[in-house]
This record gives structure tokens, sequence and C-alpha cells, in this order.
């Protein structure tokens, strides 16, 4: 991924998240769009959780080949 791709990338996912906290802060009248909202950011948090472990996983494996190659 190139440097502008990753800033793009940042600037969506913040826009993204503002939107979400801005839906359930002005919605204090409809908790079922609260919930919703709650449970969607609980399954891309426990997503994100996923990938950073196979990230972290690939890494200790790569570091682990330099290890055995040096």
């Amino acid at each position: 991924m190139t440097k502008q791709t990753k800033i793009l990338a940042g600037v969506l996912a913040g826009a993204a998240l503002g939107a979400v906290v801005a839906l359930v802060i002005a919605s204090d009248k409809d908790n079922d769009l609260k919930g919703k909202v709650g449970d969607w950011f609980c399954d891309l948090l426990d997503a994100s959780k996923d990938k950073f472990s196979t990230v972290k996983d690939a890494v200790k494996e790569k570091i682990s080949n330099v290890k055995l190659e040096a």
C-alpha cells in the first residue's frame, strides 16, 4: 500500500467512526439503533483484533525465518 492509500484509508475509517459516534449520540430516543450500532462496532472491533492477530503471527513467522537464515 502506498503512503497516499494508507492516508486515505485512515481518513475514511475516521469518518466512518465519527458517523457512528454521531448516530449514537444523536439518537437518545432510539435505543434499537444504538443496539444495532453497538453490535456493529463490537463486530468491527473483533474483526480488527482477529486481523491484528493474523498480522502479528505473520510477522513472528518472518522474524523466525530471518533468524534461522542468519
